[in-house]
């Protein structure tokens, strides 16, 4: 099983136990777990969309009580940066930004794309080490948020924003090229090339987060509280109302 060697290789490398809070609201999934290095203690998730603002902090109210712990008992926040919702991003950051204030706690920020590609090799231990990861966010029409891994997890380019069309990831479709996240589904009948595959229903995990956030806690990566920012990728544009009365 992948998991177990990618988890196995974790703990070996891993030597700083850390209880770990992690949040990401970055899409449709709202999630709030608790990981104590590579084991998780409680999470909360919620797939509706819609919810985010309301259920944010019930959900880490409830992972905290179910583990038995305070905010102040913490050992850092990960949230997960985006890109993805503009709305969603907003909510968490604000949340993070307050309960790490509050409690003194750094915060440990992670690329959203980077956290689906991790989700990935952990539901598909059979993923060829030569290949590509190219997760996918939808942003509008044919648009998408994406970036390029390596099966180790490496960034080979960094996210961008793709209208897909038959000449998109020409170039890393010379060798087996894995797209998914919610915005792949509308680009299967497009890629069509025979080294595109698809993966259905990779979202956002407790297990993927918790993975890399332990890594970014070992090496000391924390954000800075009161400046950083979701990586939004591109501005966010308002629309004006058809109906709107003067």
């Amino acid at each position: 099983m992948r998991f177990s060697k990618i988890l196995c290789t974790f703990v070996a490398l891993s030597n700083i136990m850390a209880k770990i809070l992690l949040i990401d609201t970055s899409t449709e999934v709202c999630l709030v777990a608790l990981a104590d290095n590579t084991q998780l203690l409680a999470s909360r998730i919620d797939t509706n969309g819609q919810n985010h603002s309301k259920l944010i902090g019930t959900f880490v109210q409830d992972v905290l009580h179910e583990a038995g712990i305070t905010a102040h008992q913490l050992d850092a926040v990960a949230l997960s940066a985006g890109p993805g919702s503009y709305t969603g991003l907003r909510i968490g950051t604000s949340f993070v930004k307050g309960l790490c204030f509050a409690a003194d706690k750094p915060v440990i920020t992670l690329p959203t794309l980077q956290i689906l590609a991790q989700e990935a090799l952990l539901q598909n231990p059979n993923i060829e080490p030569h290949a590509t990861l190219c997760p996918m966010i939808d942003a509008r029409r044919m648009e998408v948020y994406t970036a390029a891994y390596s099966t180790a997890l490496q960034e080979v380019t960094p996210a961008w924003p793709e209208i897909v069309t038959e000449a998109s990831y020409a170039t890393y479709l010379e060798k087996p090229t894995y797209f998914f996240g919610n915005g792949s589904n509308k680009c299967q009948s497009t890629l069509t090339q025979a080294n595109a595959h698809f993966i259905a229903n990779i979202i956002p995990s407790a297990k993927a987060m918790m993975l890399l956030a332990q890594k970014a806690y070992d090496a000391q990566q924390f954000a800075d509280t009161a400046y950083f920012e979701p990586f939004y990728l591109k501005e966010f544009m308002a629309t004006m109302p058809k109906n709107k009365i003067f």
